[in-house]
């Protein structure tokens, strides 16, 4: 079976905050060495989070940017209906994210692959946006790649890249607060950009 990779790739600040207190995206640079259209060519599938959904349908060119995409946002609130041209996961996160990955239909069951994922497809998934998300994906063993665009800004507040992650592995007060110490990584690549941009690819181990 072949099994595609997911890959969470975003830009984030030097003192590691993905977006703005407000959730904004303004301090982003765009840095025209970065080949995104080669990066889009590679995927065919793109994973988000509500917020990430609205941020993205709310702006200039909507959802319609990436029609060409199967999109999926993972949302326990966000109505199927009001949702045109993706699919809303509700529930059985893990599971469904997993047979998104499993490029080909069971092994002897003759079923064709379920939530949109075909026998011929080996492109990757893209999580797009979302510390709560990746975490949760990333906890569960689904995410092979972290690509991260490191921007030359310092925030000082917002949404953090891994939010919630308690660093001693035993738990803390509030919800949503255990999880692993360490989440080890091997370096892919190093690229640096006249912007001031660098993208770290790491695969995780």
């Amino acid at each position: 079976m072949t099994t595609r990779r997911i890959r969470y790739s975003v830009a984030m600040s030097l003192d590691g905050y993905i977006a703005d207190r407000e959730g904004g995206y303004a301090w982003i640079i765009d840095e025209p060495g970065i080949d995104f259209q080669a990066y889009l060519a590679k995927i065919d599938t793109l994973i988000m989070g509500r917020g990430t959904y609205e941020t993205l349908r709310d702006g200039p060119t909507g959802v319609a940017a990436f029609e060409a995409f199967d999109l999926y946002v993972v949302s326990t609130t966000l109505d199927p209906e009001q949702a045109e041209g993706v699919t809303v996961i509700g529930d059985h996160v893990v599971q469904r994210v997993q047979r998104l990955k499993d490029a080909s239909p069971a092994e002897g069951s003759g079923a064709e692959p379920t939530d949109g994922a075909s026998a011929e497809s080996a492109k990757d998934i893209w999580l797009f946006g979302g510390g709560v998300l990746f975490r949760s994906l990333l906890e569960a063993g689904l995410v092979d790649r972290v690509e991260v665009g490191v921007v030359p800004v310092l925030l000082g507040e917002g949404i953090p890249v891994l939010p919630g992650l308690d660093p001693t592995g035993q738990g803390g007060s509030g919800p949503d607060t255990t999880g692993p110490a360490v989440v080890p990584l091997d370096l892919h690549s190093i690229e640096r950009f006249d912007s001031g941009i660098t993208l770290l690819k790491y695969d995780v181990t």
